[in-house]
């Protein structure tokens, strides 16, 4: 096979992570060569079964150095971001990563002509009360301003095997005597299938999907944190308390929390300040056909995935039965 009949490249910032690795599949499988670009190339090994031979490729690229994002997008036809961070963590703050990184990305897929789809997330704003949400809000701004044709996907809460929404509270079910309903439990959420995420992600680089636009992709179910926490200990099996803590400790808490070193905080106080407002596609996206079912696909159910995946925070696993919850 010559080069010129090679098929094309996408390059995949954060290709390795819960969102890229499901991306990456949707690529392979639609006969793209993918490069992943991740921090650790040699923790993302497990990808390359995911293609044929050489169809994947790893390279180290780091979104605070711009020359190892250039080497990375060099051939590419299309540029995928899927980096995110949950939390700060030393020189990986929101700014540098979700701002500045995503600026780089961006920089460096014009320099090489390629196009962009950027994965930013429902609540992006650049006058948010959160550090996260300002940063995704300037990160649209700034790529816009560079690439007017990019694509931007807003997911609200990723849920699927690896997620850290579901699988977080599934732990806490296993390890305390209640769940904390911050907020009284009120705040909308409208989780979304990993998967369905990926989707949009491939059509976006196969070009069926409008350039230029935001989109806004939720589940098919809008749910309280309430109904979230209650669909956990239900598929988990398990019957524990759920206890209000106010917006101002549960603050508090988190900011504790994240002082302590080398442990992911299992809540922080920008996170508190997230779940302030609803996390749903808006009406002005559901009006202009931004969102899944404006592209034709059918939200998977969480309550149809969420057991898969759940079950080994059950007492016995997927030995437990239907009796008494624990």
């Amino acid at each position: 096979m010559t080069v010129k009949n090679l098929p094309p490249l996408v390059t995949v910032f954060g290709g390795s992570g819960f969102v890229g690795r499901h991306v990456v599949s949707k690529l392979v499988k639609r006969g793209y060569r993918v490069r992943v670009a991740v921090r650790r190339p040699d923790l993302a090994g497990f990808l390359l079964p995911a293609g044929y031979v050489g169809q994947i490729s790893l390279v180290q690229a780091n979104l605070r150095y711009p020359q190892s994002v250039e080497r990375a997008v060099e051939g590419s036809v299309h540029v995928i971001n899927c980096v995110g961070i949950l939390f700060e963590s030393g020189r990986n703050t929101f700014d540098a990563i979700q701002e500045t990184g995503a600026r780089t990305v961006a920089e460096a897929a014009k320099k090489a002509g390629a196009k962009l789809t950027h994965i930013s997330a429902i609540g992006a704003d650049v006058n948010s009360g959160s550090s996260y949400a300002r940063s995704k809000g300037r990160a649209e701004e700034s790529i816009l301003s560079l690439m007017p044709d990019a694509v931007i996907l807003r997911p609200s809460i990723i849920f699927g095997p690896e997620d850290n929404f579901f699988n977080k509270f599934g732990a806490m079910a296993r390890r305390l005597p209640f769940l904390p309903l911050i907020g009284g439990g009120k705040t909308k959420l409208q989780p979304v299938y990993v998967e369905d995420v990926a989707e949009v992600v491939g059509r976006s680089v196969d070009g069926a999907v409008k350039s230029g636009t935001i989109y806004e992709l939720g589940g098919a179910e809008v749910m309280t944190f309430r109904e979230c926490l209650e669909t956990v200990l239900r598929v988990t099996n398990r019957e524990r308390p759920l206890i209000s803590i106010p917006f101002g400790i549960a603050s508090l808490i988190g900011s504790i929390a994240s002082l302590i070193p080398f442990v992911a905080p299992p809540l922080t106080a920008d996170q508190v300040e997230l779940l302030k407002k609803d996390n749903v596609v808006s009406d002005a996206a559901a009006k202009e056909g931004r969102t899944l079912c404006g592209l034709g696909i059918r939200p998977v159910v969480p309550g149809s995935i969420l057991a898969s995946y759940l079950v080994h925070f059950r007492p016995h696993g997927q030995f437990t039965g239907s009796g008494k919850a624990a």
